[in-house]
């Protein structure tokens, strides 16, 4: 079911299903998802596994088995294995009875490690009074005008690296406030898409997987995003980004590229 009307990518029907909304809808295909929110909804069903003490998931990787539907989805998750310290996370994203998204997880215990934080990449500079970027010629509406889009370098429009500042203008889920790792999730997918290389509409360069490494949660709306695009000579490529809050880098993001002529 898809609920066009609503200010948000997601609307919930119980605790683990969701209706999508046109905000989800892909820039290339008006009843694909694109694989942002899916990302995010995967995170917050592991958010949700319960835990005794103060904890951070310190990696996400997302398998996308498929086209994600804007339709109904079930997002559920599980632990895998518990550890004082250490544990593996697991969750999965159905339509219907069809399997199109997992994610794994590592959640680790926390521990003060400030007197020794090193090798953080340098701050990005503010993108306070940058006109917002607009979707670009080709690209169909539905999460591309869901987030608002502040270019420092490049942009969507522009083949090669670019650096963006990226927030949501709805909210993951109705009724609820994103966390950090959701806003986190919602954006790190957009790495393939603000670096691509080539015109949209004579290649393909679609990702088969997202991991993202986080430092500490991000703070704030913002996410921001400097994104640098690989091709290989065998139709294969890679998408690795910087990610940023306010205070600096937060996280690393990389995707395996199929990329291929239409």
């Amino acid at each position: 079911m898809t609920v066009p009307e609503a200010d948000a990518f997601y609307v919930p029907v119980d605790d683990e299903t969701f209706s999508s909304t046109r905000h989800t809808a892909g820039p290339w295909n008006a009843e694909s998802q694109h694989l942002g929110p899916p990302s995010a909804l995967l995170a917050r069903a592991l958010e949700r596994i319960p835990t005794d003490r103060p904890t951070q998931i310190a990696r996400v990787t997302v398998e996308i088995l498929g086209p994600v539907p804007v339709a109904e989805l079930r997002a559920s998750a599980r632990l895998v294995r518990p550890g004082r310290s250490v544990e593996m996370l697991a969750a999965e994203l159905t339509a219907g009875e069809r399997v199109v998204a997992t994610a794994s997880a590592w959640r680790i215990a926390r521990s003060d490690s400030t007197s020794v934080a090193a090798g953080a990449a340098n701050r990005l500079p503010s993108g306070e009074g940058i006109e917002p970027m607009g979707r670009p010629d080709g690209w169909s509406p539905g999460y591309v005008d869901a987030m608002e889009w502040r270019p420092l370098v490049g942009g969507l429009h522009l083949p090669g690296p670019s650096t963006a500042w990226v927030r949501q203008r709805v909210p993951l889920v109705a009724g609820e406030n994103p966390t950090g790792l959701q806003r986190l999730l919602t954006v790190a997918d957009s790495g393939n898409g603000l670096s691509n290389r080539l015109n949209p509409s004579q290649w393909w360069f679609i990702n088969t997987d997202l991991t993202v490494h986080i430092m500490r949660e991000p703070v704030g709306e913002w996410i921001g995003l400097d994104a640098h695009t690989v091709i290989g000579p065998d139709g294969i490529g890679t998408a690795s980004s910087v990610l940023h809050d306010q205070d600096g880098q937060v996280a690393i993001g990389a995707q395996a590229l199929m990329v291929r002529p239409r």
